[in-house]
């Protein structure tokens, strides 16, 4: 009986090894990942930088891709708005009817752009105040405007649309949220306008101006 005591231990030892190492065996390690799983997982991560970089890329919207304002139709009546001019006095549109009047609106006083447009105003405004009345529209001041009338001398009135009153009125565009679109209204004796000119050259206008009256008879 001693003697199967050795025996007995050594078989129960051998039994117990066998039952973990079938255990083992049966339930081995869940992996980290699969390579599958890894794969889809880079996949995304780089799809998701991609599209991260191509909107940084995009480039952003710029002041001309802005909804652009309605201008004031041919037909329209001319709107009943009023401003003051460089003298002080101020003018108030509608009671102008019976004359034509020629409304021409500016980015900025004493610029290379809007010089030539007054310039060539002024050369041709003897035969042009028999005409219309002729009147300047810019968002600068009263100051402003006077030192450019003296500068050049121009003998027709400047209005001063800081408040953007009149721009809004005429649904002429704001540049840079401050400035006025180059844009020119004809108005008939009536206060009807008859054309508008949405994109001005400022070389050679006045005489697309004296054509336009030329025109009204």
């Amino acid at each position: 009986m001693t003697r199967n005591i050795p025996l007995f231990v050594t078989s129960c030892a051998l039994l117990f090894a066998c039952s973990r190492s079938g255990n083992t065996e049966s339930n081995p390690p869940a992996a980290s990942a699969t390579p599958a799983a890894s794969e889809t997982a880079a996949a995304s991560a780089s799809a998701a930088v991609t599209a991260s970089a191509v909107a940084s890329a995009a480039p952003a919207p710029s002041a001309s891709a802005m909804p652009a304002t309605t201008l004031l139709a041919v037909g329209s009546e001319v709107p009943d708005v009023s401003a003051v001019a460089q003298d002080g006095k101020p003018v108030k549109l509608r009671s102008l009817k019976g004359k034509p009047l020629i409304v021409y609106f500016y980015p900025k006083d004493d610029t290379t752009g809007c010089t030539i447009e007054a310039k060539g105003i002024r050369d041709q405004y003897k035969e042009l105040k028999h005409r219309a009345t002729v009147l300047g529209v810019s968002s600068d001041n009263l100051d402003s405007h006077k030192a450019f009338a003296d500068k050049y001398s121009l003998p027709f009135k400047l209005l001063d649309d800081s408040s953007h009153t009149l721009a809004t009125a005429f649904g002429v565009p704001l540049m840079g949220g401050s400035m006025t679109k180059r844009v020119t209204f004809v108005i008939d004796k009536d206060g009807k306008v008859s054309k508008v000119f949405p994109n001005v050259n400022p070389d050679g206008h006045a005489q697309e101006l004296l054509d336009a009256l030329k025109a009204l008879g």
